[in-house]
């Protein structure tokens, strides 16, 4: 059986060498090759495609400086930017959020882990990508796990989208500009989320929004 070839996609070498390291370590994976962001990891794809040594799990950070982010990198190359069959795409990040797994999943992700993982759930988490199932972090697992069992009003993607803007201090019309809306609508969208969340004003939406982890700290 042929080893899984992994795309490695991080903006920090040091992460890189570090993630390549513990991989080499790992029976039945191998590192075919690496990216500092997103555009490159699509050239990167297309490379090894190229080669006729196609990669079968990428690796994917989420924030990567000024270069393409994970999320934007994973939509496109789930759409077949790379011009090659789409490989399974796992996220490896520091961040747990709500909105962090939402725009994943959305843009095509098939797992979410968390850079502190322990190597043996990496590696599985690779097998599992590989193999077409899905991979969380157990504490992703266990959150979501948690709001099944204890449901709360969900809020929509345009919300949580609203919400990370809203972190960041922007005023309304900002905002209205930013997802070229109208303010109305905005306000309208801030009504739905003070309803859900339980709060009536803005600092408090972004204060409940950071303790539940739906959003990031700071909004970044």
């Amino acid at each position: 059986m042929n080893d899984i070839r992994v795309l490695l996609v991080d903006d920090h070498p040091v992460v890189r060498a570090g993630l390549r390291a513990m991989l080499a370590g790992c029976e039945g994976i191998t590192v075919a090759a690496e990216a500092a962001d997103g555009a490159a990891a699509i050239a990167e794809l297309s490379r090894l495609h190229t080669l006729g040594e196609p990669a079968d799990v990428v690796l994917m950070d989420l924030q990567m400086g000024a270069g393409m982010d994970g999320v934007t990198a994973t939509g496109r190359i789930r759409a077949g930017a790379a011009g090659t069959p789409p490989p399974p795409v796992l996220i490896l990040t520091t961040f747990d959020s709500d909105a962090d797994v939402l725009a994943a999943v959305e843009a095509g992700a098939s797992g979410y882990m968390l850079k502190d993982a322990p190597p043996e759930q990496l590696r599985d988490a690779v097998l599992a990508a590989a193999a077409g199932r899905t991979a969380l972090a157990p504490e992703v697992a266990a959150r979501l796990l948690g709001r099944i069992r204890n449901p709360e009003p969900a809020l929509s993607a345009r919300e949580l989208e609203l919400l990370e803007l809203l972190a960041t201090g922007l005023a309304n019309r900002a905002i209205a500009k930013e997802l070229f809306i109208s303010e109305a609508t905005v306000k309208t969208h801030l009504a739905h989320i003070y309803a859900k969340l339980g709060v009536d004003s803005r600092t408090a939406a972004i204060a409940t929004a950071t303790q539940r982890r739906i959003i990031r700290p700071g909004g970044g």
